[in-house]
């Protein structure tokens, strides 16, 4: 496992050429929801989270599907957002999640890792510790 340290995640958010005119970030929690909190901020605009649930604490699936945890948001007059997650590896959540919101909604993707045009870090490979997460015996999962 691969750890990424805040400071080199902010940068490269510091860097990143987000489109124009979004109004707002909706991330898919768990995973997505510190990194669309970090793009929210980054852009001053709101942001809204789906409950999703697919994968474990040890990124392996534990549906056929992702699942609904909670009621969809309502976005509002949000007409062009950003659906962020923490990995984009087969797609399924980040799928799920944009079948979820209003079709007349443009919706662009962003990851913070993962093998897709939308992904700020695309240069490491395999599983990586994000430094807010807890990793290890007591998470479940063996560093």
């Amino acid at each position: 496992m691969t750890p990424l340290a805040f400071e080199d995640i902010v940068a490269r958010l510091a860097a990143w050429r987000f489109p124009a005119g979004i109004d707002g970030v909706v991330g898919i929690a768990t995973g997505g929801t510190v990194p669309a909190a970090l793009v929210a901020q980054r852009l001053g605009v709101g942001l809204k989270t789906i409950a999703l649930n697919y994968r474990d604490e040890a990124n392996t699936p534990r549906f056929d599907a992702p699942r609904l945890l909670a009621a969809v948001p309502d976005l509002g007059a949000w007409r062009r957002v950003l659906l962020v997650d923490d990995v984009f590896v087969s797609g399924k959540s980040w799928h799920a999640a944009r079948a979820l919101l209003p079709a007349t909604t443009e919706v662009l993707p962003f990851v913070l890792k993962g093998k897709t045009d939308f992904a700020l870090i695309r240069d490491v490979d395999g599983c990586v510790q994000w430094p807010w997460k807890t990793y290890g015996p007591a998470a479940g999962v063996e560093a």
